[in-house]
Order: structure tokens, then sequence, then C-alpha cells
């Protein structure tokens, strides 16, 4: 009994070696994991696979591996299920299993650190840890090679040290330990005997005594030679220790937002346009009484103040965070990390109270990838989220549906407004992003943001100043365009006000906001989002935006730049008076001489006037030719200039790009037919815009204004068009693709891009009148476009 029990204490120290060595590569990795459940997948896939070789011995090795994978199958999918219940994800356990499947590594290398235990982040971790202890327990207990048999532990166990990276303090105890379990298992006596018992047994005495001495023989050598090993090389491996590790996330793209999403200050105007369209959905609860709004939000301080627009008790949902502006757009320029259900906490500013904020929203009509939330947020539960640090703002990497149902606990800050007046601001290069001011600025800019800054020192009342200078002299339009480049600021700020100037909406007063404040030193950025009443829907006239100025110990401190509802705006030429660039010139004494008279003309010395030079017939015909030609010239070089567009556009640069440059030309073609198509719609909005632009044209109609039916929501017509409006579908589906996926395009994608734009093109032009078909070849407006899409963004 004794003998018996001692046998089989010695066949499972190489078995436990294994599982252990394993488990401990699952330590390793679980350091970057919040909680400690992947360890425990990890250690039951190990136990598992190694006691299935364990159990399945006497079969044969053929069968070991089937009975092995359909166990592996069971645990992974119980895994996955465990996983999906503990981060609260929707969903079936096939839908869960299929998206994990496809998922897995690129959300694991891109995931926020520390990283939920997800289904797509423990399926890779659990299904190598079962193959690790399967292969290395049929080499190890089968072929009795056991030091062959660690390979695959010690594989996945260097696989987890890098994929840690330099994201964990050095796993020093964790490698010790692997060395020590290691070392047991080749230590422990009869490790070595294969399945089949001791292959020596049968053979005579001194061959036994022979084959046992070759091997001990063997053995001795193997150990020499290891041992030289680690006395060459350690001192190498050892000098590596203080080296930082290499991260292998930056091999890595991790989640973006799409072009609509990047600057969606754009989308205020078109929101604007139709402040009925539901977005969201919102049930907002807050930790006691909701807080009173922030002072700094009010344009003046004189006490029973109407507050200004877009202040009161209510709720700011934060869409987007734009610190990146180089003189032409605002851009969101956030790097997001695949995120868990619990958010990083960040520190909250010293002097600031932080209040929470639980909010369960619905997506109706709300497009993009950024997810709106309170800022900040700290949890998320119910949509599988991206987020950034730095701005606290999220996005849903699969795009947002309607119907999306999320639950966000936030944690809201508000700033003691006791300090804002003696309250610094930060400079440096941790802040020099949100300082950057753009070359260009238009110089009555400039000296406006000098005059506001002269008369106020501190940086609290120079924020204070340039707000309350936006809400005294500007006006509130719906239908003012969209633009917050230098030269819409600029016309903004000092356009007449007879002809569109000194109007907009809430983009063009915060992106003011933003540069003043720059220039006069204030570190700022531009917010976009909702202001709701924290209850029922969230409709497009709630959108808006607003700028924040960053104070020492009080962080973002936002501002409302908006007029106070019924104020009449006074002229900035009241109050801003620019000092001129040179002094005027000194005033010298009035001269006291009298004027003499005038002299009497003389005449012409070859004759009388009007006799000496070309005649008036003359002057006129050569005018006239001059001036043909010039316009002949021009006429030419446009057109020129057109067909040299087309051609880069169609056949230059990779097929993404001549995908794109073909979507171009269709629409370019909308708008010399006089059916032009907004910047915020989807490109299968814009194919069904075009299919009914040449329904139209090929039935009679010139297509110079709107029709009775919406040509966005109609399909095609019957009767009149021909094979080309569902070409443009086909190419709207190309351009998604390369939205998507830029670098999946083929080149024989851009070649039928090609052929689908040019034969829209050519027929829509073809139903035009022939003026305007002349007309169209020469028309500069595709290059104008051109050139603005090419400008610095």
């Amino acid at each position: 009994m004794v003998t018996h029990v001692v046998r089989v204490l010695r066949a499972s120290v190489v078995p436990a070696a294994l599982i252990g060595l394993t488990v401990l590569a699952g330590v390793a990795l679980g350091r970057v994991y919040a909680g400690d459940l992947l360890t425990w997948l990890v250690g039951g896939a190990a136990a598992g696979s190694v006691l299935v070789s364990v159990a399945a011995r006497r079969l044969p090795s053929w069968l070991v591996a089937p009975v092995s994978v359909a166990a592996m199958a069971g645990w992974t999918l119980w895994s996955l299920r465990l996983a999906a219940d503990h981060a609260e994800l929707p969903g079936s356990l096939l839908e869960v299993t299929a998206d994990a499947a496809r998922n897995g590594i690129p959300r694991l290398l891109t995931a926020m650190i520390p990283v939920e235990p997800a289904p797509d982040t423990v399926l890779v971790p659990v299904v190598a840890a079962w193959l690790a202890g399967l292969a290395g327990a049929e080499v190890a207990l089968r072929a009795g090679r056991v030091l062959l048999g660690y390979l695959p532990a010690a594989g996945l166990y260097a696989a987890a040290l890098y994929a840690v990276g330099p994201n964990a303090e050095p796993a020093v105890g964790t490698t010790v330990a692997f060395v020590a379990v290691a070392a047991v298992g080749l230590a422990a006596p009869g490790n070595a005997v294969p399945a089949g018992g001791d292959p020596a047994a049968d053979l005579a005495p001194r061959v036994r005594a022979a084959v046992r001495l070759r091997l001990a023989a063997s053995a001795t050598l193997g150990v020499a030679v290891v041992v030289g090993m680690v006395a060459l090389l350690g001192p190498l491996v050892a000098g590596q220790v203080d080296g930082r590790p290499v991260d292998p996330r930056r091999y890595v793209e991790p989640p973006q937002v799409q072009s609509l999403d990047e600057n969606p200050l754009i989308r205020i105007s078109g929101w604007a346009l139709h402040p009925e369209q539901k977005l969201l959905d919102v049930s907002t609860e807050r930790d006691g009484a909701p807080p009173a709004p922030p002072d700094v939000a009010a344009p003046d301080d004189e006490p029973g103040a109407e507050p200004a627009a877009g202040t009161g008790g209510g709720v700011r949902i934060r869409l987007a965070v734009l610190s990146d502006y180089d003189g032409v757009t605002w851009r969101v320029g956030a790097t997001y990390r695949n995120a868990g259900r619990i958010l990083p906490a960040a520190t909250p500013p010293e002097a600031s109270t932080v209040g929470t904020v639980r909010q369960q929203i619905t997506v109706a009509e709300l497009s993009g990838r950024l997810l709106p939330a309170v800022a900040t947020p700290r949890e998320v539960s119910g949509a599988r989220v991206a987020y950034d640090p730095a701005s606290g703002t999220l996005i849903r990497p699969e795009g947002l549906t309607p119907g999306l149902r999320y639950e966000v606990t936030s944690a809201e800050e508000h700033p003691d407004s006791n300090l804002l007046g003696t309250a610094n601001v930060p400079a440096g290069d941790e802040v020099a992003r949100v300082l950057r001011v753009a070359d260009g600025v238009p110089d009555p800019m400039r000296k406006l943001a000098a005059q506001l800054a002269e008369e106020n020192g501190a940086p609290f009342a120079r924020a204070l100043a340039i707000e309350q200078f936006l809400a005294e002299h500007y006006r509130v339009v719906a239908d003012a365009p969209s633009g917050h480049a230098y030269p819409n600021l600029g016309f903004f700020l000092f356009g007449p006000r007879n002809g569109g100037g000194q109007e907009g909406t809430s983009e063009q007063f915060a992106a003011a906001f933003a540069v003043l404040g720059r220039l006069s030193g204030l570190p700022t950025r531009v917010v976009v989002g909702f202001r709701t009443g924290g209850q029922g829907p969230v409709l497009a006239g709630d959108a808006y935006a607003w700028p924040e100025v960053l104070f020492d110990g009080l962080g973002w401190v936002p501002f409302d730049p908006l007029p106070r509802p019924n104020n009449e705006p006074r002229p900035v030429e009241e109050d801003f008076r620019p000092t001129p660039d040179d002094p005027p010139p000194s005033e010298a004494p009035a001269p006291t001489v009298e004027p003499s008279a005038s002299p009497e003309p003389v005449a012409a010395p070859d004759g009388p006037p009007g006799q000496g030079g070309l005649s008036t017939p003359v002057l006129v015909a050569g005018g006239s030719g001059g001036l043909l030609l010039l316009v002949g010239a021009l006429l030419l070089t446009v057109l020129a200039m057109r067909r040299s567009l087309t051609r880069s556009r169609l056949v230059q640069g990779d097929p993404g790009r001549r995908i794109a440059g073909a979507w171009q030309e269709v629409t370019d073609a909308l708008r010399l037919a006089g059916r032009p198509v907004g910047d915020d719609l989807a490109a299968t909005e814009v194919a069904g815009h075009a299919r009914q632009a040449l329904a139209d044209a090929q039935a009679g109609g010139t297509g110079d204004g709107p029709t009775g039916s919406s040509p966005i929501d109609s399909g095609p017509t019957s009767g009149g068009p021909t094979d080309a409006p569902p070409a443009v579908d086909e190419l709207a589906a190309l351009l998604n693709q390369v939205g998507f996926a830029p670098a999946a395009a083929t080149p024989d994608q851009a070649a039928r891009a090609a052929e689908v734009a040019t034969a829209y093109v050519t027929t829509l032009r073809a139903a035009r009148p022939w003026w305007r078909r002349l007309l169209w070849s020469i028309h500069p407006s595709p290059l104008t476009r051109a050139r603005a899409r090419r400008s610095p963004r």
C-alpha cells in the first residue's frame, strides 16, 4: 500500500509541475487585468488539459488530442459565459463567442489597462493555456521528455511577459517561482519513465547496465551544457533587466473615430436647422439635490441677472472634446482604448467637489461612434466602449444604432467658484497642446485679444471679459453657415452686421472664445454636447458647443459666451477700438500763402490736343480684343485644370484615394447640376439624392430646385432612369468600405469606382440643356472645393 502511494506521488510530480508552470503564465498576464478572474480561468484550463492527458495515457496517442480539444471547447464556452456575465455584456452565448473569436487578439492588445475580463480578452489566454498544457503533457508524460515538455509552458510564459510589456512591475517573483517549479519537476525521481514503462527492463543485466550508464552520461552532459549556457548568457540577460520592454500595443492601431466624429463641431449648424429631430432619450439620477449652475456661465455678476443661454440647473451631456486647432478645423485628436465596464478613475482637482450622476441613455437618431455621457464617466454597462482618459470621452467602435441602450455612472466635478478669481493657469509642455495658436491669425482678432487681456490681468478676469464681450455684441441665429476657420471667425467677429456678420451658432461663439482665450494666454478647448433638463428626449435643438478653460487646482471650467435671451447686441465698434499699427502723422500749421491762379493750359508741342495719340475706335477694338483673348485663355486654363483634377482623382494614388476621388466627382456633378448635398449626409443618403437628381433631369426637369418629394428618402424611380443610378449605390458601398478599412480596397475596385463615376457624370451632364453643358466643363466650383479639401486641417 505504501509503495503504491509513493508511486502515485512520484507520478504526480511532473503533471503538477506542468499545471504550475501554465498557471504561472496566467499569473504573469493577469497583472494587467482587473481582478483575478483571468488567473482562475487560465488555472482551470491548465489543470483540465493536463488531467485529461493523464487520464487518457492508456488511450492511443491519436485519440488524446480530439478528446482534449472537446474538453477545451466545453471549458472555453463556460469561461466566455462567465466573463460575459462578469462584464454585463448583452447577447446570447453564440453571439458572444463569435464576437470574441473575431476580435480577441486586436481587442486584447488595444484594451485599456487594467483590462477587464471579458469574452474577447479571456478567449486567447484560455485557449493558449489549454493547448500549452496538452502539448506539454503529451511530450513529458507519454514520451518521457520532461525538459522538452516544458517548452510550451515556457513559450506561453514568455508570450505573457511580452503582452504585459512595460505596463506592470517586473515579474521577478513569478519568474523565480517558474524556475523553481521547473526544477522540482526535473528533479523528481522516475520522471523520465515513458507511458509504456522502463524500456530497458526486459534487457539482459549487462546490456541494461550499459544503457543506463549511457543515459546517465547523456544526462550529465546535458546538465553541463545547460550550466555552461547559463554562465555565458546569464550576464547578457541580466543586463537587460533594467531596460524598458517593448509595448506590443504600439504595433496595433487603436479604435478610431469616423471623419464625421473627428470634428463634430460642424454638425451644430445642421442640428440647428432641424431642432425637432430626436437624438436621444435620457433618464438622470443624482446623489442628492442638483447643484446650482456655476457662476462662470453668467455673462455678468449683477444679482438676479438672467442666466445665459445654456445655463441652468440641468445637465450638460458631453459628446466630444476638441483640443487641436490648426486655424481651419477643431479636431478631437483623442487616443481611444478598448475598455471594460469599469473605467480608470482619475484624481479630481483639489478644489472641486465631486457628485455622482447616473444616466440611462437610449439612442434614437444620433449617428457616428461618439457615445454621449456626463463628464466624467466611471462605469458603463450595456455597450462595449473605448475610452480616452485625457478627454474623458467615449466611443462605441461598432457605431451607434437606433435603440442602443446603455447606463453611465459619472463623477461630475464642480469647481469652487470662490477660488476662481485668484486661480492661475498652467503653462509648459504639458498644456502646450491647448495653448497652441496656429499661424495666420487675423490682425483684428489679435488686437481684440490684446485689448481684453490688457484691461483684465487675472486669468479668470480675462476669461470672463471674453465671455462678456461675445455675449453683449453678437447674436445667435439658427441658420448661420457652419465654419470656424480664421476667415469664418474674422467675419463673425468683425463682419458687417447687415451682411451676415456678427451672428452665428454656438459653433462660432465657442470657437471664437477658445481662440481669443489662447491669444490671451489661457489654455482652452471646445466641447460639443447637449443641454437638457435630465429627463426625457434630447432633440437636435439641444445640441450646442461651449468653451472650457484650464485652471490650476480647479481643472477644466466651462464658460458660456452665448447672449441672454431677448438681448439686443451692441455694435462692436462701441467697445473695440484697435490701436493703429503706425502713429498718425503730426499736424503741421496751415499755410498762410494765398493760392496762385491756375496756369493757362499749354498746347502740346506736336499740335493741337487730340491729334498726337491713337484714335478712339482703335483703342476700343484693341481693348475688346485683348479682353476676349484674356477671357479665352482663362476659360482654357480652367478647362485644363478641371481635366487634370479629374485625372488625378481617378487614376492617381492608392485604390482608397481613387475611390474617394470618384465620389468627389459625383458630388461635384450634383453641385454643378444644382442639386448639392450636405456634408452631414451618409454615403447611402447621397446615393439616393443622386438617383433622384438624375431621374428628375431625364424626366425633363432641370433639377434646379427641390421637388415635391424628398430626394433622400425616395428610391429608384420607374420610367426614365438608366442603369447608372444603381451603380451609384455600388460606389457608395465602396466608399463606406474605404472608410472602415482603407487598406482593403483593390485596384479593380478603384477602376470600377472610376467607371461608375464617369458614367454617372456623363449621363447627368447629357440631361442638362445645351448651354448648361457648355458651362459644365468650365465651371470653377470643383477647383475651389478641391483646394478647400487640400487645405491643412
